[in-house]
């Protein structure tokens, strides 16, 4: 019987090596920065013009706490929405002015909001698709524009 508790006593502490080892090690792939990430370029035949929100995906995507991100502009306005890693999420709003305020400096002539929301970033993405596909005129952009943003304004 003293002989079979050693046993499972010897097992669970090979189980807890074995679980504790693996727990601590390291992703290679985390230590590639975000070149496997794809951010996609949204253009379009038509005259709505996303060079700005392209410029500002590139630029925050860049940020090491940040895995994804969303943006769509319209001429004077520019909206962001951000994945933000898991271990980064107690940092959200940090995160947030921090890419606010960069991206302020960037494009001093757009009004710039920033979202950490998953519902924004779905949101965003939807708008994206639409104008990728070239299924939005600029009046039904302008209107899921700022249904989007009125959604990022009562988050706040």
């Amino acid at each position: 019987m003293k002989d079979k508790i050693n046993q499972f006593i010897m097992f669970l502490l090979l189980l807890t090596v074995i679980g504790l080892g693996s727990g601590c090690n390291r992703n290679p792939q985390s230590d590639e920065g975000h070149e496997d990430l794809n951010i996609s370029q949204v253009h379009t035949s038509k005259s709505i013009d996303q060079s700005v929100a392209n410029q500002a995906k590139k630029m925050v995507i860049t940020e090491e706490d940040i895995s994804d991100v969303k943006a769509v502009n319209t001429d004077k306005e520019l909206l962001i929405a951000i994945k933000v890693e898991n271990f980064e999420r107690f940092r959200l709003k940090k995160i947030e002015k921090n890419v606010k305020s960069d991206l302020e400096k960037d494009y001093p002539d757009h009004k710039i909001l920033v979202s950490t929301d998953s519902k924004m970033y779905l949101e965003l993405d939807q708008l994206e698709q639409k104008i990728q596909k070239d299924n939005t005129n600029r009046k039904e952009l302008e209107k899921d524009f700022n249904k989007i943003k009125s959604l990022m304004k009562e988050e706040t």
